[in-house]
This record gives C-alpha cells, structure tokens and sequence, in this order.
C-alpha cells in the first residue's frame, strides 16, 4: 500500500498551501473563508483515523491519542499565542491551527521502495516538524536579505532587515519604513497604513511628493474617502494607475481597533517649530479618528514621521517583511518528503 486513505487525502492540501502561499507574497491578504473548509476537513480525517483505533487498548490507539493531544492542545493554540504576542498574522495562525489539525500524527508514503519521510521523530508529532521546519526556513530569509544587499553594495548595520528602493515604487510594496526624520528605525510607518491614508485623502504619493509643505497643513484635506484595508490589490491605486477593482478580503493581516484619544501616543518623536503652529501636521489625528479601525497600530507621531520621510526622501530603507505561511507552505513540502531537518541536525550532531 502506498498509504493510508487518510493520509491520501491529507496531500489535497499542498496545493491549498501553495495557492495560499503565492497569494500572500503578492497581496499580504488571505480570505478567512479558506480556513474553516481545512479545519473540517482535518477534523472528519481524525475522527476517520479515531474511529479506525476505537478504543485506544493498544499501543497504537494510545499513541496516536498523546500525539493528537500535543498537536490540538499545544500546538494549535501556540499559533494563537503568536498572533496574540505580535510575531503572527491572523492568516499565519489560522493556518497554522489548520496543519494543527490536519496533520496530527506522521504520515507515510511508500515510493519506489522509500518511505517519506524519510527522518521521523521519536515524539512523533507530525504538526510540529511543520512548525520546525517552517522556523528554520523562515530565519533563512534576513540571510538571503543581506546576500541581496552585499551583491548591490550594501553593508549598513540594517542589512539583515532592510534594503533601500526608490520612494516611488512604496505604492506596490509590502513592509514597514525603516526610517524617520531622525534616522533609521524599526518602528517606523506600515505600507498598508501609508496606502490607507492616500486613499483617505484622494492623493497619489506623486501628489503629496509634489507639494508636501502644502500637504503637510491639515487644512488641505477637505473631502475625504474610503481608506480601504490599504492592500495593494484593492481600492484606487496610490501611484498613478488604474483603480483596482477586486473585492478586499481581511483574513491576511489583523487590523487592529483604533485606540483612544486618551491611549494614543501622541508626544513620540520630535516636535519641531513648524509643528507647534499646526494643529495636526498631515492632519494624522484626524485621519486616525476618521477611520472605523485602526491601521496596523499606527499612531500619529509614526504617521507623521513616515509621511515627512517619504515625502522628501527619494530613496529609504524598507523591511519587506516575509509571510509566514510561505516558509509555512515550503515547511510542509520539506516536512512530507525530507521530515525533520532539526531531528536529522541534532542527530547529526549526537544530541537526540
């Protein structure tokens, strides 16, 4: 036998992955209507394999029931613990609670006389060599970044992080500003939140590039418009171009609440002579207030430390940033063929 009709079934989610995967590097967005089909697909495939084991007397039964246990109980809810810390998209810990649940145990696929995978683990949870293996891909990228940057000339401390592109090419990318007034920084401006607020005042960067003394006074915003989920893929184009007709989709990128006048950090940064004349330079409050929800955790003094470098600067550091559910879909072809590349390390290495 080749395997197990359950485990079969489970390779129609490569695809699934890879779609999602390609979608993701080109929108950041990922439909929340993807997930719950996996989830219960992954779940009537466990109750298959439950059933098949029913009740659990022999070692097989009990193992498979501590493995499914690790991954439904520990393994699922640590993709919500990523999401709730920061270090996961809404879409990377959906779809890391669906391999959760698709992929309790180890798989096993009997090809020309080899077993895949071919490095299995003692705890044999096959959700958590997913999740090792997409971690290990995943560090893989600032490497590749800094490679990148070396081969065009760039040796700054921000290597690893950052690489400079025109100012003009941000209405297509994906990322965060790498820099302020002042310097560089990792806490600088969102590109969707960037795109947001063009699309709320009607302007290309074009625009605002082109007068941004004009721009800067709050009193040059008059009628304003929808600011979108500030995706490239959706909502008038902020470079100049066609408007982009597709409908917008939220399930690639949390978007969190706006916080209050009395929460939001207003006095960050420096607040030079011109701004004691202005109310609200760029009018960044009010677009903040304006908004039914918030933009990536943008508060004012970002917006307008942003807005004063791409308006004037013509080249700045950007972190293009990776989605994880790409090293995520990679990690699941790697796992289903190669297994668990940190079990091999570490056996390599004498340590398991």
């Amino acid at each position: 036998m080749i395997a197990t009709l359950p485990d079969l079934l489970r390779l129609v989610v490569v695809p699934v992955f890879a779609w999602a995967a390609l979608r993701d590097v080109r929108t950041r967005r990922l439909p929340n209507r993807l997930w719950p089909p996996l989830y219960l697909f992954g779940a009537l495939l466990l109750l298959w394999e439950a059933v098949s084991l029913w009740p659990f007397a022999g070692f097989d039964g009990r193992i498979f029931l501590v493995r499914a246990a690790i991954s439904l109980l520990f393994v699922a809810p640590l993709g919500y613990a990523f999401w709730y810390l920061g270090a996961f998209g809404g879409a990377d810990a959906k779809a890391m609670i669906a391999l959760a649940i698709l992929f309790p145990t180890f798989p096993a696929y009997d090809l020309a006389g080899v077993t895949l995978p071919l490095v299995d683990t003692q705890l044999g949870v096959f959700s958590l060599t997913i999740l090792t293996n997409t971690v290990l891909l995943g560090l893989a990228y600032p490497v590749g970044l800094a490679a990148l940057n070396l081969v065009r000339g760039e040796t700054s401390r921000l290597m690893f992080f950052a690489r400079p592109v025109a100012t003009d090419s941000l209405p297509d990318r994906h990322g965060r500003l790498f820099e302020a007034p002042d310097g560089p920084t990792r806490g600088g401006l969102d590109l969707d939140a960037l795109r947001m607020y063009l699309r709320w005042r009607g302007l290309t960067l074009a625009d605002l590039r082109s007068d941004p003394d004009g721009r800067r006074h709050p009193d040059s915003v008059g009628e304003t418009f929808d600011p979108t989920d500030g995706g490239t893929h959706v909502g008038p184009r902020t470079d100049g171009g066609r408007a982009v007709d597709d409908a917008p989709t939220d399930g690639g990128r949390a978007v969190d609440d706006a916080p209050s006048d009395g929460e939001r950090a207003v006095g960050a940064g420096t607040v030079d002579a011109a701004d004691r004349e202005l109310d609200d330079p760029w009018a960044a409050e009010r677009f903040l207030d304006d908004i039914d929800h918030g933009a990536y955790g943008t508060d004012a003094a970002t917006l307008r430390e942003g807005l004063d470098v791409v308006a004037r600067e013509d080249r700045v550091l950007v972190s293009p940033g990776m989605p994880f559910v790409v090293p995520m879909a990679v990690g699941l072809v790697v796992s289903l063929t190669f297994g668990d590349a940190l079990f091999a390390l570490l056996g390599a290495l004498g340590l398991v």
